[in-house]
C-alpha cells in the first residue's frame, strides 16, 4: 500500500492510549494530525484505574476523547475485590465514561497462576458494565474458549451486555462464535500486516454491523508504518484495508463503523457540541452520528 495520505473518512478511532510516554511530548501535534485525517471520536482504554486521571486530564483537553475505566488482565496480580468498588464509583463519577475495561483474558503472556484472578477480575467487569449499561472493552489473547464461556455466561442471565473484541486477531471460526454472541469486533493494524491472513479470514466473518476500527496505538502500527509508533491518524490505514478486503467503499465503511461505535459506547450525537473537535464545533457541522492492546 502507498504512503500517500489517504482521503479523510470520518472515523472513531475505538482503541487508544494517549497516556502512554510514547505522545509525552507532542500530543498536540498527534491530536491536529488526527483532527485533519477525520477521527472525530476516540475511546481511551484504561489499564489500570492508578491511571485514570491521566486519561481524564487528556479528555479535559480534548473533547472528542471518551473514557473506559478498568484493570488489564495483564495487571492480574493487582486485583482485590476492593479494585470492583474502586471502577464503579470511577466510572459512576465522570460522564466521558464509555466503557468497562479494558478486561478480559490473557494466556499467551500470564503466569498460569494468574488465570482464576484474570477470570474474577473479568466476572467483575461484566457486572459493572451491566449494572451501569456501559459498554464492556475484552482483550483476549490465546484464550478464546474461556472469554466466550464467561461472556456467555453473562448474558445467560438476561442482563444487557454491550461487548467489543477489541485489537481482535483470532481465527475465523472464534470470530463466529463472537459475532453470534452479538458481539462487536474490532481491528488494528494487524489487518494490514502482511503475514495476518488469518485475520483477513477473520474480517470475513464479521457483518457490517458489529465491524470496528481501532489503533491500539501506541501499538501495531499498520503497514506502511509498521514499527514506528501508532497514532489515532493511522486508523484510517485499518479502515482502508479492510474496505478493500469487503470491497465497500471507504465512506461507506467508515459511516458504519462509526455508526456501531456511536451504538455500542452510546457516544453523543455529532454536532451537538460534545466531542466535536473544536474546528467542527465552531464551523456548526452537523455529520450523521459515528459510529487488543496485544501487550
Amino acid at each position: 500500500m502507498s504512503t500517500a495520505v489517504l482521503p479523510a473518512a470520518p472515523l472513531v478511532d475505538t482503541h487508544v492510549h494517549l497516556n502512554y510516554p510514547d505522545f509525552a511530548e507532542d500530543l498536540p501535534q498527534v491530536a491536529e494530525r488526527w483532527r485533519q485525517a477525520g477521527i472525530r471520536q476516540l475511546v481511551h482504554s484504561c489499564v489500570t484505574p492508578a491511571e485514570f486521571p491521566q486519561l481524564q486530564a487528556i479528555a479535559d483537553q480534548y473533547p472528542e476523547v471518551f473514557l473506559s475505566v478498568g484493570l488489564h488482565p495483564l495487571e492480574a496480580r493487582q486485583w482485590q475485590p476492593e479494585l470492583a468498588e474502586k471502577i464503579a464509583q470511577l466510572a459512576a463519577g465522570d460522564r466521558r465514561v464509555v466503557a468497562i475495561g479494558e478486561t478480559g483474558l490473557d494466556f499467551y503472556k500470564s503466569d498460569p497462576s494468574d488465570i482464576e484472578r484474570q477470570k474474577e477480575s473479568f466476572r467483575a467487569h461484566i457486572a459493572i458494565a451491566q449494572e451501569q449499561d456501559l459498554a464492556l472493552i475484552v482483550h483476549c489473547r490465546e484464550a478464546a474458549a474461556a472469554t466466550y464461556e464467561i461472556l456467555q455466561e453473562a448474558m445467560a442471565t438476561g442482563e444487557s451486555l454491550r461487548v467489543v473484541m477489541h485489537c481482535w486477531s483470532g481465527s475465523p471460526e472464534e470470530t463466529r462464535l463472537f459475532v453470534e454472541l452479538g458481539c462487536f469486533i474490532s481491528f488494528s493494524g494487524i489487518v494490514t500486516f502482511k503475514n495476518a491472513e488469518t485475520v483477513r479470514r477473520s474480517a470475513l466473518e464479521v457483518p457490517l454491523s458489529q465491524l470496528l476500527v481501532e489503533t491500539d496505538c501506541p501499538f501495531l502500527a499498520p503497514t506502511p508504518f509498521r514499527g514506528k509508533r501508532n497514532e489515532p491518524a493511522h486508523v484510517q490505514r485499518v479502515a482502508q484495508t479492510l474496505a478493500e478486503l469487503l470491497q465497500i467503499p471507504l465512506e461507506d465503511l467508515a459511516q458504519q463503523t462509526s455508526q456501531n461505535a456511536a451504538r455500542l459506547f452510546r457516544l453523543p450525537q455529532q454536532g451537538d457540541g460534545r466531542g466535536d473537535p473544536p474546528a467542527l464545533r465552531a464551523a456548526g457541522n452537523q455529520p450523521n452520528r459515528e459510529a487488543c492492546a496485544n501487550r
